[in-house]
């Protein structure tokens, strides 16, 4: 039985967990944080990823979870209304399509769950080395712990410390798209019921907006500029990172200042730019990369959840398939997703051209949706096989 190290227990990896652990493979997930992390945006269950998740068991969990949205309205700088949905919403599209969206920690929790017992956890630690040969991989922990594991699969975000350990330095890999997001959670202090409210201003650099979750119990805030220029930042250092947003957003209207004002005390704070992560190949003898780490297609896409849940399915799959022949399988790997991963990655290059087009228009950019949430092409391009 091989036994396997995934680091990152966001979603691609526990997904993988749990294909792994039923394909009859080792599993061992590393992860940085002290346990499983809180907050993140509403992200979306789309297409494939679906059908993945109802072979799993866990579809009907995800939906009785979802994240529940009556529509949308859209104001302007003084908070009045300019126009309003219930038919879609900005960050979930449709909402009468199957697509489900879901809070990051809640689906996280989901794939935990769903892998059981048999796998192993290492919280609050990671990789600081990489020694790869023949026979395996020895894996220097942040921690002093060293152990040995047949394959190393990086599924720790587009920032991915096994890219970087193994493959090379970032900036060799990241496509900026120019824009900053900012995530977290704040008190419902403007009383929405399963609804979203945005505001974006035609020729500023900044928009965003907030919708009710929990119960409504609170909002989730999303808040961004734009910046042709990557900035210089420690995606480490949460501090540095909402003085970038203080900075960037001074003097905005709507309610803008209050939450800014609650981002100080947010403790579930993420900060990053919208970029896309391209290679040529997502492996390197025994190591291997999953979701954002390999292929991130930026939130612009829509699809980075559904494309790592799918990436999970298949790169276990496909290991079974090779009888653990990690060279076969790897390739297999890159060969089912090539295709589904560069449509995803156009996708989000699409929707910002729209964007953009929105934004800088002179007139009427009050008064119409961005229709960007198109991923029926996309999501119908892929077909989950059996393995």
């Amino acid at each position: 039985m091989k036994n396997i190290l995934i680091s990152g227990a966001s979603v691609g990896g526990p997904a993988l967990a749990y294909w792994l652990k039923r394909h009859g493979f080792g599993v061992t997930v590393v992860e940085l944080s002290e346990g499983l992390r809180a907050g993140g945006q509403a992200i979306d269950v789309r297409g494939p990823a679906l059908e993945v998740a109802e072979r799993m068991g866990v579809l009907d969990r995800i939906r009785a979870e979802r994240v529940e949205m009556r529509g949308m309205s859209m104001v302007d700088a003084d908070g009045g209304e300019l126009y309003r949905s219930e038919e879609y919403t900005i960050t979930g599209g449709e909402l009468g399509s199957p697509d489900v969206e879901i809070l990051r920690d809640d689906l996280s929790r989901i794939l935990v769950d769903a892998a059981g017992d048999g796998v192993e956890y290492l919280f609050g630690d990671s990789i600081a080395g990489l020694e790869q040969d023949d026979d395996g991989v020895r894996v220097i922990f942040q921690s002093g712990l060293i152990r040995t594991f047949d394959l190393v699969v990086g599924a720790d975000g587009a920032h991915s410390n096994t890219r970087r350990l193994v493959f090379g330095p970032e900036k060799d890999f990241i496509a900026h798209l120019g824009t900053y997001l900012a995530v977290w959670t704040a008190p419902n202090f403007l009383g929405l019921d399963r609804w979203q409210v945005f505001h974006q201003m035609p020729g500023s650099s900044w928009g965003g907006g907030v919708m009710s979750v929990r119960d409504n119990e609170e909002v989730r805030v999303y808040l961004g500029f734009e910046s042709e220029e990557p900035i210089e930042y420690d995606f480490r250092d949460t501090a540095a990172q909402k003085k970038i947003m203080e900075d960037a957003l001074a003097g905005g209207g709507w309610v803008l200042p209050e939450l800014l004002e609650t981002m100080w005390d947010a403790k579930d704070f993420h900060f990053d730019s919208m970029a896309q992560i391209r290679m040529d190949s997502w492996s390197k003898g025994r190591v291997v990369l999953l979701g954002d780490a390999g292929y991130c297609g930026s939130p612009l896409s829509g699809q980075g959840t559904s494309m790592a849940i799918v990436g999970a399915y298949v790169l276990a799959g496909e290991l079974k398939a090779a009888g653990g022949d990690h060279r076969a399988a790897f390739a297999n790997y890159e060969r089912e997703l090539r295709g589904y991963v560069a449509a995803n990655q156009e996708l989000a290059l699409t929707n910002k051209a729209r964007v953009d087009a929105q934004r800088n228009a002179e007139t009427g950019a009050e008064t119409e949706m961005i229709d960007f949430q198109d991923f029926g092409e996309i999501v119908g391009s892929f077909t989950v096989r059996d393995y």
